[in-house]
């Protein structure tokens, strides 16, 4: 019993040696403690770089420069910000089970954390009404969703999105009726935000109408696809001017195609992001039962989302990879590139010399 005893009290470690009320420290062994910092540290890493080339693509290609894809450019800045200011500091206190980035930071990274999350959040639904407008009405969509209403609905997202986290959680309105647990739970090291039940509720449906908007108007998308691909096939049969029904279904393609794309990007997002928000709810109604480990893996989950808009627009979109190509081999840099036709599958690149 006393070897056992002392055993247990060597594993116990404090975030802070000698400073009173530091939290308790449950470090990982080597081994496992180098393969998270990797996981995690590859996923922080692949957020940055992969929407950093997102918005490079579509900011200097002219042929880019359209009011949806500004919408995806400004959704790839708010995934960028997630890998670059909210997912380092998490995969330290993840990985160390301690905060060390001060009190003022904590609460600034969690006002990140919740404006990045909601913005891309707002993004995504103004981007599913797009293509709404795109596929049901693809003739035209250029006349009723512009660089204006792109603009205004950008801006929405992104100043809702930060007006609502910032003042929620600089305020201190969120621990209304939580102060006993808050000073409880308080130790220096620590990083811990909770909302109560009221806060929680509004937050999650923040996330789940925005959502919903989502999930039925890709619905009404693919129904409406499927009625546009068989009007296309009647019309060509009966004979209708073959340049009139080849130039309303290469539009429709197009649009179907885009739809398609950005709705698996919608979906990634949900799964991603809704487990963490049910467990936001079960923590505020049941008294916040949920084990540090299980917040941690959704947590990650949730980020690893900002990583998979730019997988998934490489897999899915032919021009992204050519103006990856571009970049990476920098070949931006030489000539007039801005005016490249990424979407022949030949691009080529005229060399100027000095």
């Amino acid at each position: 019993m006393n070897n056992s005893n002392g055993s247990q009290s060597t594993i116990v470690q404090l975030c802070y040696e000698n400073v009173n009320g530091s939290c308790f420290k449950t470090p990982y062994s080597s081994g496992p403690r180098m393969i998270l910092y990797v996981a995690f540290g590859s996923g922080a890493l692949l957020a940055i770089l992969g929407n950093l080339l997102v918005m490079i693509s579509i900011l200097h290609f002219r042929q880019l420069h359209s009011p949806a894809n500004f919408l995806i450019a400004s959704l790839a800045c708010a995934d960028f910000l997630v890998g670059a200011t909210v997912m380092p500091f998490s995969m330290v206190r993840s990985v160390e089970s301690c905060w060390y980035f001060g009190e003022s930071y904590c609460k600034l990274h969690s006002c990140f954390e919740g404006s990045f999350c909601y913005s891309s959040i707002f993004h995504l639904c103004f981007i599913s009404i797009d293509r709404y407008i795109a596929v049901t009405d693809p003739l035209v969509y250029p006349t009723k969703f512009t660089l204006n209403v792109s603009l205004v609905c950008i801006t929405f997202s992104w100043l809702l999105a930060i007006g609502y986290t910032f003042s929620l959680l600089c305020s201190g309105v969120n621990e209304d009726g939580l102060e006993e647990l808050v000073s409880a739970l308080t130790c220096v090291g620590g990083c811990q935000i909770a909302l109560n039940q009221t806060w929680s509720m509004i937050s999650f449906l923040l996330f789940f109408i925005p959502t919903l908007i989502m999930v039925i108007l890709y619905c009404k998308i693919f129904l409406v696809a499927k009625e546009q691909a068989r009007k296309i096939e009647n019309t060509s049969s009966k004979g209708e001017s073959s340049s009139s029904v080849s130039y309303k279904a290469r539009v429709s393609k197009r649009e179907r195609k885009a739809a398609k794309t950005l709705g698996i990007a919608v979906i990634a997002f949900v799964i991603s992001w809704f487990p963490y928000f049910i467990e936001v709810i079960i923590d505020a109604f049941l008294g916040f039962i949920t084990p540090t480990y299980i917040y941690e893996i959704l947590l990650w989950f949730s980020y690893y989302n900002s990583t998979m808009n730019p997988l998934i627009y490489a897999f899915f979109y032919p021009w992204f990879r050519r103006a990856i190509k571009l970049i990476a081999t920098g070949k931006v840099f030489r000539g007039h590139t801005s005016t490249i036709d990424l979407f022949s599958e030949k691009v080529k690149v005229s060399d100027e010399t000095n």
